[in-house]
């Protein structure tokens, strides 16, 4: 199993051949087509992002001492982004998910200046609602 660092420095590897934003935005949705997503019955207020410009909602599940993220968003920018969470935190532990900084996130896969303001925030916003569910 790849550490949370690990996987986020993949992540930028692929990224990374990319020299246009717009290149990044495509493979970003190419990554939202692939994302499950979740059930209607999920896209509650409980589980919804706040802070995000597009609706997005994220469910933890526990199994033993790893931790499992699944996520949403009708918006498919954001769909793509939540899925880089999903990878980068699904099957680890508490304590690795809360070492992670949300605000330099975006920046350690290479995708910091690419996305808007407004996309970093409400993505920010979506670790900070994982990291603080682990903490309740």
């Amino acid at each position: 199993m790849s550490s949370i660092v690990e996987i986020l420095n993949s992540i930028r590897d692929e990224f990374s051949v990319f020299n246009d934003p717009r290149d990044k935005y495509i493979f970003l949705v190419d990554l939202a087509k692939d994302l499950g997503g979740l059930r209607e019955e999920e896209k509650v207020e409980a589980n919804r992002i706040h802070g995000c410009t597009s609706q997005a909602w994220v469910t933890c599940k526990k199994n033993n001492s790893k931790y499992f993220f699944k996520t949403d968003s009708d918006a498919m920018i954001v769909r793509g982004l939540l899925s880089l969470i999903e990878r980068s935190f699904n099957d680890h532990t508490k304590e690795e998910i809360l070492n992670i900084d949300g605000s330099q996130f975006l920046d350690s896969v290479g995708l910091g200046r690419s996305i808007s303001s407004q996309r970093t925030n409400g993505f920010s916003n979506a670790i900070n609602k994982i990291q603080k569910e682990l903490l309740d």
